[in-house]
């Protein structure tokens, strides 16, 4: 299969404009996402898919993959699915699988692209995969930036939420606060179809573009990931991955040395 990472960004992020650029340990958090998810070796290539000068600039200055996508996207999902188009063309080749890894992943490593890929190579039925990991605080289950899921006895998503799901107002046992870590492989035809389908209300109300999936009736199958990555939505969270990653070995790996 020819699989290719799309990682979408811009400059204009409503809860942290400039995010893509901000620097974690001296190197814009576009580089760290691109160069690490570039790391996994099932993947045919890497792009950087954007509406934005700066960040298409600064990807050609570490050689890395970009292409200019329309401002007008409201979600990612969307502007991958341009993205798609104009990276065939550029390559000369069909892709397979298209992974999304979001813009705001700094600390991904390349086995949970691997992970995220398993159910989608192994089952002809799975068009679309999302990466779950478990909570460990309370205040992370009520943080409104952490898009919580639910899911049912076989790893579907049921729910996607902003808001702290399932309940714990009426149970006081133990339940895994699940979240959505934003690494999202879908088969090239089954983007196209998503790109197709009209913005749905809870996608809207809840602002998380997987809810047009389950609007629609169909299956998000979601997998498990033990890493402990954390994303970047506000500014208190760079400061978090600046500390986390200042010693990070993976660094050292990065195949561009004009970071």
């Amino acid at each position: 299969m020819k699989i290719v990472a799309i990682i979408p960004a811009r400059m204009n992020s409503s809860r942290f404009p400039g995010k893509p650029m901000a620097k974690i340990n001296g190197i814009p958090m576009i580089g760290h996402c691109y160069c690490r998810a570039n790391m996994c070796e099932e993947l045919l290539t890497t792009y950087v898919a954007t509406c934005d000068k700066e960040i298409f600039d600064y990807v050609k200055s570490i050689n890395g993959n970009v292409v200019m996508t329309s401002a007008s996207h409201e979600r990612a999902c969307d502007r991958a699915a341009e993205a798609m188009k104009k990276i065939e063309k550029e390559i000369m080749t069909e892709i397979d699988i298209v992974v999304m890894v979001q813009g705001d992943e700094p600390m991904l490593i390349p086995e949970m692209i691997s992970e995220s890929l398993k159910p989608i190579k192994e089952d002809a039925s799975v068009n679309i995969v999302n990466l779950m990991s478990e909570m460990q605080t309370i205040e992370e289950f009520e943080d409104p930036n952490e898009v919580k899921v639910v899911i049912d006895n076989y790893s579907n998503a049921v729910y996607f939420s902003r808001e702290p799901i399932p309940s714990q107002k009426k149970y006081s046992g133990y339940f895994p606060m699940l979240k959505q870590v934003c690494i999202i492989p879908f088969r090239k035809e089954y983007l196209i179809k998503f790109n197709s389908m009209s913005e749905t209300n809870l996608e809207k109300i809840e602002s998380v573009d997987m809810m047009r999936i389950i609007e629609n009736g169909e299956k998000i199958r979601m997998v498990m990931t033990k890493v402990n990555s954390l994303s970047v939505d506000t500014e208190y969270d760079l400061e978090r991955v600046r500390i986390e990653m200042k010693n990070d070995p993976l660094i050292k790996e990065y195949s561009y040395a004009k970071l």
